[in-house]
């Protein structure tokens, strides 16, 4: 199978033009022949954390609302990941990840470490292996992968790639963290036998910079392939057998 990762412009906060960007990606994967497109995270809106009122762009998944949004990337050979900010009702947010799949929503993937100091976002509880054809993944969103636990839980359950979406908008100062995300990909991999696969928004603007993470990680910890810095970008890798343990 072939797994791709889409680094997305950095857009204003509460922007939904990423949906026409990743329908554009998904269309491209059908004829490149990739099977999963992951996308970054919080793609569609933005960061609550970054956000004056969240609830203006959070999307309530229970209600079908979700499903209808995500409606224009249905496609019968393409599953695409898609970040977003997930309302549940009493002023609660999850920071979530979609799989969508045949044109509905497989499941959803709620952030376990919404932030290393303080979010608006609920943490998550569940880490569910997910399984498209013979594939079967799991998925951490950004400081997740911080934790090794998560990872090796996963790959005990039978993922064999692990998809991190990513979303490094940081204040200048601060933004240059590809060398760190690249290690810590690296460190998941090679210690869990899984494929790496990180994407990342890239670009600047208002206060805010992603230089852009995004990269594929084999089971062996190789780089396969790392996106170009500060710019829109899409990595396309084979998935690989795991190294004998």
């Amino acid at each position: 199978m072939k797994v791709a990762a889409y680094q997305a412009p950095l857009l204003p906060g509460g922007s939904m033009a990423a949906l026409a960007l990743i329908s554009d990606r998904v269309k491209w994967c059908e004829r490149e022949g990739v099977d999963i497109l992951c996308c970054p995270e919080a793609v569609l809106g933005g960061l609550a954390d970054d956000a004056q009122c969240p609830a203006d762009f959070a999307i309530d998944a229970a209600s079908g609302q979700l499903q209808a949004l995500l409606a224009p990337l249905a496609s019968k050979s393409v599953t695409a990941i898609v970040g977003f900010t997930e309302t549940a009702g009493a002023g609660k947010f999850y920071n979530a990840a979609a799989v969508f799949h045949a044109g509905r929503v497989l499941g959803i993937y709620r952030k376990r470490h919404p932030a290393i100091r303080r979010s608006v976002y609920s943490a998550g509880d569940q880490s569910p292996v997910f399984t498209v054809g013979p594939l079967s993944f799991g998925i951490m969103i950004c400081n997740d992968s911080n934790d090794p636990a998560l990872a090796a839980d996963m790959a005990a359950r039978g993922a064999r790639v692990i998809f991190v979406p990513s979303n490094n908008s940081l204040p200048p100062e601060r933004a240059d963290v590809v060398a760190l995300s690249r290690a810590v990909d690296i460190a998941r991999a090679s210690d869990n036998a899984v494929m790496i696969v990180r994407a990342d928004v890239a670009g600047r603007i208002a206060d805010r910079v992603s230089f852009g993470s995004s990269a594929i990680v084999d089971a062996r910890g190789t780089v396969l392939r790392a996106a170009e810095a500060l710019k829109e970008d899409i990595l396309i890798a084979e998935v690989s057998h795991p190294p004998p343990r």
